[in-house]
């Protein structure tokens, strides 16, 4: 078992959770994920891990609360202990040196970007990290991730902070103003990385996206995140997470990611949720 050292809702339905998780955190790269488990009747659930701390023994993840297993994290609190945290899965993200690269970011996927930005950073690759949310009300970690890029962008659907649009919408604007870039790099929904790879591929700016397909075991033994990319077949949680968008069979993955969001509405009333005794009105810690 794990123990959460601190959890927050950091914006409205995004939540952050640190775990206390030495052996991940000593071992932790950009791109890795884990599997967690919220006691021993929830299911396997995959999360990018959005920053470690290797001294304090700690790492932390942003999730979006959708179903009845997510619902069972957001109900503990520090000091509360997950059933199984499982990790690192995953391939680290291939980290160019010296670059002009872009890391791109939305809703749960801002946390995961800064690792990205930060390794990026690190290898002397000059870092342009955009960020989206439909609201300013709705972004966050700015001020974490500001230091490790030398720019900061943000896009709102509304306007309401920096530029109004998506950040495939910023890279669509930067491509047209000649500027260079060398990498493109998407975290986010299925939707935002599917739009970032297509207004890439008529420059043929690499893009790299961190897909997320239904997965059980993280291990390659169930075969339930199987991929397209390049016309073959790949598994998410071992020869990826991170393919080339512009490889990437987007329909099949968007139809597979779509079967079972009924369902999950469906446990709920069908009485599989069972309340954690520290539920109530205000879930943030």
């Amino acid at each position: 078992m794990a123990k959460i050292v601190a959890k927050q809702e950091i914006v409205p339905n995004v939540h952050m959770m640190e775990i206390a998780a030495p052996e991940l955190a000593a071992k932790m790269r950009a791109g890795q994920f884990v599997i967690i488990m919220a006691d021993e009747l929830a299911e396997r659930l995959p999360f990018s891990v959005s920053d470690w701390d290797a001294k304090a023994g700690t790492i932390t993840v942003v999730f979006l609360e959708a179903g009845w297993s997510t619902r069972k994290m957001v109900d503990l609190r520090a000091g509360d202990e997950l059933a199984h945290v499982v990790g690192p899965l995953g391939r680290p993200s291939e980290i160019v040196k010296g670059a002009r690269a872009v890391c791109a970011g939305g809703c749960y996927g801002v946390g995961a970007v800064l690792p990205l930005s930060r390794a990026l950073k690190a290898a002397g690759s000059h870092v342009t990290t955009i960020i989206e949310a439909r609201s300013d009300y709705l972004l966050y970690w700015k001020d974490r991730i500001e230091p490790h890029c030398d720019e900061l962008l943000i896009a709102t659907s509304d306007g309401s902070a920096g530029v109004r649009g998506h950040v495939y919408n910023v890279i669509e604007t930067m491509i047209g103003q000649g500027r260079a870039i060398d990498r493109v790099y998407a975290i986010g929904c299925t939707f935002m990385m599917k739009r970032c790879a297509d207004v890439t591929r008529p420059s043929g700016i690499k893009t790299m996206v961190a897909l997320n397909p239904i997965m059980v075991d993280g291990t390659g033994m169930c075969g339930c995140c199987r991929v397209s990319v390049g016309g073959k077949t790949k598994f998410a949680c071992v020869d990826g997470p991170e393919f080339d968008g512009h490889e990437v069979d987007w329909q099949e993955l968007g139809r597979r990611r779509a079967m079972y969001p009924v369902a999950e509405v469906e446990s709920f009333d069908q009485g599989e949720y069972v309340h954690h005794p520290h539920h109530d009105a205000d879930v943030s810690v």
